[in-house]
């Protein structure tokens, strides 16, 4: 019997939701949450021994503690292979899978497999590390990608050949190897030419990327008279973060008041963005987002009036897929209120 260990965060571990995110690693015996849907895949040929469950906000912002601690719960299990996940689109979620996978690979050398959502952030920074079963956005995907899992793990265990990601529905490593065509590159590609000139269905042997062209707004008649506003992906947010904005994989944006204020401050401002050092951000909030500058340039009469509320998010680790929805939000609360400029800034 192939033994299996499972590496899940606190709500897949039926502790909670993010008000427990916090929680240390804990090693538990046999099967929690979803393993129970992997373990039923593995159709006697492997079992779950044992899950380990850890907080994503404990994982980001103890990593090299939550690192050892976990190895050495997973050594303790002596297992044959290990699982993490699903994560999904849960961005802190598949990092920390994807971290705890790499690390459980080259200190145990035994198999890995995890599964995501191809645009969680984890997936990009891991996918060259390990093989990461492509799954839907949300754990609703769980009956999907809990067989692909379990079977690429056994395969993975038995010293099998994994075949393509297109085969086994893992997300493209960007690893090539060789293979011999039964026809020359000659004819597959007149062949695919004519499958798509008929339209009909074809499978490139080399995928092109896929770029968002986005066509550039026409230019503001008289910027001395438009009312102008800030968007961020830099995290500025009143000081204490009143709306618990993320620090890494936003799961929402902030909308907050600057009427009356001509200046921001370290007593009244700070970054919650985790991806650089914080000091400068905090010591003068104005270094991400100008609002010194356009109070000025508002006086002087250089643009018509700045906009009462300023708009910010972490685009640390943060989904495509989330930032697009924040933008369209944001992008609908600006027209209402008649901005007819944005000036929008990072870290």
């Amino acid at each position: 019997m192939i033994r299996v260990v499972h590496y899940i965060n606190q709500f897949f571990g039926q502790i909670g939701g993010e008000e427990m995110a916090h929680i240390a690693p804990e090693r538990r015996e046999g099967i929690v949450g979803p393993g129970a849907a992997i373990n039923k895949s593995f159709k006697g040929e492997a079992e779950i021994i044992g899950t380990i469950i850890c907080g994503d906000s404990y994982f980001a912002e103890h990593q090299e503690q939550a690192e050892q601690e976990i190895l050495d719960m997973v050594k303790s299990f002596n297992p044959d292979v290990f699982i993490a996940g699903p994560a999904f689109n849960a961005g802190r979620y598949g990092t920390a899978c994807g971290a705890v996978g790499k690390l459980v690979q080259e200190h145990l050398n035994i198999p890995v497999v995890s599964g995501m959502y191809i645009e969680n952030p984890g997936a990009d920074m891991f996918k060259k590390d390990l093989y990461l079963i492509s799954t839907k956005n949300n754990a609703a995907g769980i009956r999907d990608a809990a067989p692909k899992m379990a079977a690429l793990a056994l395969k993975l265990a038995k010293g099998e050949t994994v075949g393509s990601p297109a085969e086994e529905g893992y997300i493209e490593r960007g690893i090539r190897k060789n293979y011999f065509a039964t026809e020359r590159g000659s004819k597959r590609a007149v062949d695919m030419l004519v499958k798509k000139i008929k339209g009909e269905d074809f499978v490139t042997e080399f995928k092109m990327p896929v770029f968002d062209n986005v066509a550039p707004a026409a230019p503001v008649a008289d910027i001395t008279k438009a009312k102008v506003a800030i968007v961020t992906s830099g995290g500025i947010v009143p000081k204490g973060n009143p709306d618990h904005i993320e620090a890494s994989n936003a799961q929402k944006f902030g909308e907050y008041d600057i009427e009356g204020l001509m200046d921001l401050t370290g007593e009244t401002h700070q970054t919650a963005h985790g991806g650089h050092d914080p000091v400068y951000a905090n010591d003068d909030p104005d270094r991400v987002i100008p609002v010194d500058v356009l109070r000025d340039m508002e006086k002087e009469g250089k643009i018509g009036s700045l906009h009462r509320y300023f708009y910010s998010t972490t685009g640390n680790g943060t989904a495509v897929l989330s930032s697009k929805k924040y933008g369209q939000e944001i992008a609908k609360r600006l027209i209402a209120d008649g901005v007819q400029a944005v000036i929008m800034t990072s870290t």
